[in-house]
C-alpha cells in the first residue's frame, strides 16, 4: 500500500488548490484580468482531470479492500464469485490508473501549448538536399492541416533546381509547439535524385528547428516614478520657440529583470511645440527603449534552445532518415521503424510523434521520481 500512499497523499495536497481556483474563477475581478483569468481556467482544467482521477482511484481501492474482505468473510458461493471478478477488475485498473496520475502529476512544460515557428533548410547536398526541404515542408504542410493548424509563410529562400534553401512559417493552432518540437534536429535522406543520370543513391540532410513563438510582453513602467522636465526648445523657431516650454525630458530608473542592475534612462523630445503631445512621444520611446532591451533576452533565450536543437547541418547529428529504395522511415532517437515512407510525407507523422511523447514521458518520470 506505501506506493498508493504517496499518489494518494500527492492527490490530497492538491484538493484545496483545486477549491480555491474553482472559486477564484467565478471572482468578478479575477475575470476582468484577462490574462490571469486564462491562466487559471488551464490550471482549474488540469486540475479537474487530477481530481476525476482521484476519485476513481479512490474507488478502485476501497473496491480491492471490499472485495479481499467478502472473500474472506462470505460464504455464499455466488457473492465471493462476484467479488473475486470485482477484485481481478480493481487490481488491473489500479497500476493503469497510477500511470495515468503520474503523467498528470508530471508538470508539462509551459511551452508545450504556444504557437510555433517552423524553420526548413537544405543541408548538405545541394540541390536534393533544398528539394528534399520542399518535400519536409510539403509533409508538414499536409500535417497542419489534419490538425486543422494554419500555417503562414513569413520568409522564403526557393533552391535552383526547386524546393527551398530556407522557409520559415508560424503555426497557430491548439498545442502546436508541444507537438511539432520533436521534429527539430537534422533529418536524412537517401534516394535517387531527379538529378542523377547514373540512378545512384545519394544521401542529403535537411535541418528542422521548431521555436515556441513569442508572446507579446506587456513593458511594466511605473509612471510615478518618472522624473519630468521641460525645458525650451532652442533654435530657429522665430517667436513661439524661445517663450513656450514645450521641450520635455524624461529620466527613468529601470531595473533589467534578466540581470538585477539599475539604469537611468533618459530621453528628450522636442519634435513638437504642443508639450502633451511631446510628453506622450517620450513616453513612447521609452516603452520601445525597454521593450527592445527585453526583447534581447527573450531572443538569446531562442537563440540558445536554437543551439541545442539545430545542429550545423551536418549529418551526424540526425534524428531520422527516410529511406525512399526501402520505402522506410527511422527515428535514430527511440530505434522507431516504420515501412510506409508515402503516408509519412503525405503527412501521416502524428504516430512517430505519439511514440516520442511517450518516450519523453518516461524520462520525465524518471526524473521527478514519482
Amino acid at each position: 500500500m506505501a506506493d498508493n500512499n504517496t499518489i494518494l497523499e500527492k492527490l490530497e495536497g492538491l484538493v484545496a488548490r483545486f477549491e480555491e481556483v474553482s472559486t477564484l474563477i467565478t471572482d468578478p475581478a479575477v475575470i476582468a484580468d484577462q490574462k490571469r483569468y486564462v491562466k487559471l481556467t488551464k490550471e482549474y482544467k488540469e486540475l479537474g482531470d487530477l481530481m476525476n482521477a482521484r476519485k476513481e482511484y479512490i474507488q478502485v481501492l476501497n473496491g480491492i479492500e471490499e472485495a479481499k474482505e467478502i472473500i474472506t468473510n462470505e460464504t455464499d458461493p455466488e457473492m465471493r464469485e462476484m467479488a473475486r471478478e470485482e477484485l481481478d477488475a480493481c487490481q488491473t485498473r489500479q497500476p493503469e490508473l497510477e500511470e495515468h496520475i503520474k503523467l498528470l502529476l508530471v508538470p508539462a512544460d509551459p511551452q508545450d501549448g504556444k504557437n510555433a515557428i517552423l524553420e526548413i533548410r537544405g543541408g548538405t547536398g545541394g540541390d536534393e538536399a533544398a528539394i528534399f526541404a520542399g518535400d519536409l515542408f510539403r509533409m508538414y504542410t499536409k500535417f497542419c492541416e489534419t490538425k486543422g493548424w494554419r500555417m503562414e509563410i513569413s520568409s522564403v529562400n526557393e533552391g535552383a533546381a526547386g524546393g527551398f534553401k530556407e522557409i520559415i512559417c508560424s503555426v497557430t493552432g491548439e498545442n502546436v509547439y508541444g507537438t511539432l518540437k520533436y521534429e527539430s534536429g537534422v533529418h536524412r535522406v537517401q534516394r535517387v535524385p531527379a538529378t542523377e543520370t547514373q540512378g545512384r543513391v545519394h544521401t542529403s540532410a535537411a535541418s528542422v528547428a521548431v521555436l515556441p513563438e513569442a508572446e507579446e510582453f506587456d513593458v511594466v513602467i511605473n509612471e510615478g516614478e518618472i522624473k519630468w522636465d521641460t525645458f525650451r526648445s532652442g533654435g530657429a523657431g522665430g517667436q513661439n520657440v524661445n517663450k513656450v516650454e514645450s521641450g520635455v525630458r524624461l529620466r527613468y530608473v529601470w531595473r533589467n529583470p534578466n540581470t538585477g542592475t539599475s539604469e537611468e534612462i533618459l530621453i528628450e523630445c522636442t519634435e513638437t511645440r504642443d508639450q502633451p503631445k511631446n510628453k506622450e512621444r517620450a513616453l513612447s520611446r521609452l516603452r520601445t527603449f525597454i521593450y527592445d532591451k527585453e526583447h534581447q533576452k527573450y531572443l538569446d533565450d531562442i537563440a540558445s534552445k536554437r543551439k541545442t536543437m539545430v545542429s550545423t547541418g551536418d549529418r551526424s547529428a540526425k534524428i531520422r532518415t527516410y529511406n525512399y529504395p526501402q520505402g522506410r522511415i527511422t527515428d535514430h532517437r527511440i530505434n522507431y521503424t516504420i515501412y510506409n515512407l508515402a503516408a509519412f510525407m503525405d503527412g501521416g507523422i502524428q504516430d512517430c510523434i505519439d511514440h516520442l511523447i511517450v518516450a519523453e514521458n518516461a524520462e520525465r518520470l524518471k526524473e521527478s521520481e514519482l
